[in-house]
């Protein structure tokens, strides 16, 4: 993030530095107080911007904020357009926002014990997570140990990947379950695994099984699940989003 603040701050003293050349020679009029009513609300919209992707990319990053400094430098666009009427102090008067967000946490406290909050590492034990909590689940790395999990979330994505995993021989249950996210499991072929899954609003892909619209549920067993000794068992539970379960 900052070297991304270092690189904005150069290119606006850039164009700053060429306007006032322009406007020196005469070449156009230039007032550094008009342009600066719109740059800094672009400023706000471009950071807002970088901390959603980043959040996004699983990069540090936070999804409230930068819905926060986007909606705060649209509404002071749409107030230079005169679309609307916005000043910088009325950044106030999005208190509500705090409300909201708060609202949400606590109805995800209402239905789910809270555990933990931020994001997940590989190797974390049994019972981690929240639907209070936001961010993302990444099982990529060699070697990472399966074990019995729970993972519980407002919104996120969750991405494993079995082919890298040291799996023991046991029977392994994984408790997935969010609001809204996308979950991607890629497995071996012999690993032999059972799912039941179940949405609000989205799609389920199993191995090129699929449904998908409304109130959506779909299980799957493998062949030698019953008779295996090393497998694993999920449950996945989504609001919105996609459960996709591949082999790789």
């Amino acid at each position: 993030m900052k070297q991304f603040a270092r690189i904005v701050v150069a290119i606006f003293l850039i164009i700053i530095g060429l306007l006032w050349i322009l406007a020196n020679i005469n070449v156009i009029s230039f007032d550094v107080a008009f342009l600066w009513a719109y740059i800094y609300p672009v400023i706000l919209v471009i950071f807002g911007s970088r901390w959603l992707i980043n959040y996004v990319r699983k990069d540090d990053g936070s999804w409230f904020w930068g819905c926060f400094f986007i909606l705060f430098g649209l509404l002071l666009l749409l107030d230079r357009f005169q679309i609307i009427a916005f000043s910088f102090w009325d950044v106030l008067k999005l208190w509500p926002l705090l409300i909201i967000y708060v609202g949400f946490m606590l109805i995800s406290r209402r239905n789910y014990n809270i555990i933990n909050a931020g994001r997940d590492k590989p190797g974390a034990k049994n019972g981690t997570g929240s639907l209070f909590s936001i961010g993302s689940y990444d099982y990529t790395e060699e070697n990472w140990k399966a074990e019995p999990m729970k993972l519980n979330n407002m919104a996120g994505d969750f991405y494993f990947d079995f082919s890298k995993a040291f799996i023991p021989e046991e029977e392994i249950p994984i408790s997935i379950r969010s609001l809204a996210g996308d979950v991607t499991i890629l497995m071996p072929e012999t690993i032999p695994f059972h799912v039941e899954a179940s949405m609000k609003a989205g799609e389920i892909n199993i191995l090129g099984r699929v449904a998908e619209g409304v109130n959506r549920s779909l299980a799957f067993t493998s062949d030698e699940y019953d008779a295996s000794i090393r497998k694993i068992n999920f449950t996945i539970i989504l609001k919105a989003g996609s459960i996709k379960i591949d082999y790789v």
